[in-house]
């Protein structure tokens, strides 16, 4: 197509690959907002729900938890399961990158600037 172009065709080679990536970010993003992952606590007494981008979205606790005299467990609890559910999130996002890096011949431990 850009035969005889010498560098020109080159360079317009890499703003097409470049304008893919945008559009494949963008799509990924709005992804990210959907996928969810549940992260848990106590054998799963405690689950919280968190989108890929890290957003807690929901907090599941199982009533028989609540004991006064057990304050401070419940709060780990919860806290250790929201933790779990950041953890998977960060994890699922990074698969997802994975994906469009692998697609643009990209190494799969690539790190993008966000």
């Amino acid at each position: 197509m850009f035969k005889g172009l010498g560098q020109l065709g080159d360079m317009a080679g890499m703003m097409k690959k470049a304008k893919e990536m945008q559009e494949k970010m963008a799509e990924m993003q709005n992804a990210l907002d959907t996928i969810t992952v549940t992260g848990e606590s106590g054998a799963g007494l405690v689950k919280a729900t968190a989108t890929a981008k890290g957003e807690l979205t929901a907090l599941d606790i199982d009533p028989s938890i609540f004991d006064p005299n057990e304050k401070e467990v419940v709060e780990d609890l919860i806290l250790a399961a929201i933790k779990d559910a950041q953890i998977k999130a960060s994890e699922r996002s990074q698969q997802e990158m994975g994906k469009i890096t692998e697609g643009l011949g990209l190494p799969a431990d690539f790190k993008m600037p966000f």
